[in-house]
């Protein structure tokens, strides 16, 4: 790839330019962070060393938590460092590096979402073959299926941008480098880029978001068939899944369904689903999932031991 621009580096103008605002919130987010890498990485050990999560949904629950503490960290961390600072700047190569990677594991998370969604379908209309259906080996191909799909998601992201020239202006009205942010700043015309991006993200995002609703709505239909315990731990389960998928979709399908532009609402979208949701996704799954309390607990027993 030829990089043709003479641009080093791009000042980031964060989220406030309030020095009283900017100490609030690094206090607000440093403790986030320490809530999001504890709860996730919690359920990640809890899921490797408990014998009894060994169904193939806490198994990719245990990637999806992974998945979760690494994209944050993507974000976070610097974003949290930021806030110190009168001058926000970040290098070129380190703000392709960040764009590159909050996209490849923000694609990956999606497709781990459609797999989680097939697991809970076969789990509650063919228990009887849920095992056989999603063995080991068909496990680790759909997870591989999901990093797969994130890679070639974030390298397209990566190609658009990467190539065009940035020649002039190099201040991002951002706390992170992102797609629509790094196309108001180059030296050519978008417009093109910008609706291929909007195919990227936007069409993906709508168009796997249906796809989730309609097949939970499908899996809640086929409950009726289900005794009374069984219908009340799956519409648990499947309870938490849907929030989970609602707080991820709703945000990505207002940054990126619209005309390529910024907004100053962009800044609270991506807060919410880089910072945020990475944080709620362990207390939801957590909170609404007995099996999965009382692994923790006996976690718990079990250190203090």
């Amino acid at each position: 790839m030829e990089q043709r621009n003479n641009v080093t580096e791009f000042v980031l103008l964060g989220l406030t330019q309030s020095l009283q605002g900017q100490k609030i919130l690094f206090v607000v987010f440093l403790l986030i962070y320490i809530v999001t890498m504890v709860s996730n990485l919690l359920i990640v050990v809890t899921v490797v060393v408990s014998p009894t999560l060994d169904a193939p949904m806490y198994f990719f629950l245990g990637y999806l938590s992974f998945m979760d503490a690494v994209y944050s960290t993507t974000v976070t961390p610097d974003m949290i460092i930021d806030l110190l600072y009168e001058k926000k700047t970040i290098s070129f190569q380190a703000c392709m590096i960040q764009l590159f990677v909050g996209h490849l594991f923000g694609g990956a998370e999606i497709l781990l979402l459609v797999v989680m969604a097939y697991d809970r379908y076969v789990a509650i209309c063919k228990p009887l073959h849920y095992m056989t259906i999603l063995n080991q080996q068909v496990c680790v191909l759909l997870l591989l299926v999901a990093w797969v799909g994130g890679f070639v998601h974030a390298v397209v992201q990566l190609l658009f941008v990467y190539n065009l020239p940035f020649c002039g202006p190099n201040v991002i009205d951002h706390f992170i480098c992102d797609m629509y942010p790094l196309l108001k700043l180059a030296c050519t015309d978008t417009y093109v880029i910008g609706l291929t991006v909007i195919a990227n993200d936007g069409a993906i995002c709508v168009v796997v978001f249906m796809l989730l609703l309609i097949s939970y709505g499908v899996i809640l239909h086929s409950l009726k068939n289900v005794s009374q315990e069984g219908r009340r731990k799956a519409l648990s389960t499947c309870g938490s899944h849907i929030t989970v998928v609602v707080l991820f979709f709703v945000p990505c399908i207002f940054m990126y369904v619209r005309p390529p532009s910024t907004s100053p609402i962009d800044k609270f979208l991506t807060v919410f689903y880089t910072v945020f949701t990475p944080m709620f996704n362990p207390l939801i799954y957590t909170l609404r999932n007995a099996e999965m309390k009382n692994a923790v607990k006996k976690l718990g027993t079990r250190k203090r031991k």
